[in-house]
């Protein structure tokens, strides 16, 4: 079965916390050091309104394989066109374009959302996750050196950004997206299959 990549709803939710979950161990892509609990991600998940910060998930019969969202950075009025991005997968499908895609999908949103910039906080040790950005065209913007400490090693964060391309149209202002129809993991934005 092909996956498909839609907006995520409540009911995902315990499947988006187990995958986030299954990435606490490698120490690479979050800075949580115990699993979390679906009760303490659920003002989290109220938070990304799909109408503002969506959270899509990516689905292949039945199951949640990854997720990926787009969050307010700094919570201020002036970055309200700024955004970071955030890409899980569960661990079984790792390296099987499953994140390629998520981000493919979420950046393709974007211009909907009215978000100009988008920022990935990516640890330096977190290989993969670096080479995902530069995929889509980010850059290094920043680089906080040890400011986070995982199991007594201090580590780097990477600021990760993409300025996106502005075009001039008559879109509904930032905060009244359509809403999205799920699309196959091998759909382009544009249709096609790849």
């Amino acid at each position: 079965m092909t996956p498909t990549i839609r907006l995520a709803k409540e009911a995902d939710l315990p499947a988006i916390v187990q995958i986030y979950n299954e990435a606490i161990p490698g120490r690479m892509a979050t800075a949580d050091t115990a699993p979390v609990m679906v009760e303490e991600r659920l003002e989290w998940f109220r938070q990304h309104d799909p109408s503002v910060h969506p959270i899509f998930v990516c689905e292949e019969a039945g199951r949640i394989i990854g997720w990926t969202s787009l969050s307010a950075f700094y919570g201020r009025p002036a970055y309200q066109k700024t955004v970071e991005v955030s890409t899980y997968v569960t661990t079984r499908r790792h390296r099987a374009g499953v994140g390629t895609a998520l981000r493919e999908h979420v950046l393709s949103a974007c211009d909907r959302y009215g978000i100009k910039t988008v920022l990935s906080f990516v640890f330096a040790h977190n290989v993969p996750s670096i080479r995902l950005n530069e995929k889509f065209g980010f850059a290094k913007w920043g680089h906080l050196p040890r400011v986070a400490e995982l199991d007594g090693i201090e580590r780097d964060l990477v600021i990760m950004g993409k300025r996106l391309a502005e075009r001039k149209s008559n879109k509904a202002p930032r905060g009244r997206a359509a809403p999205q129809r799920p699309r196959s993991v091998g759909e382009s934005r544009r249709g096609r299959q790849r």
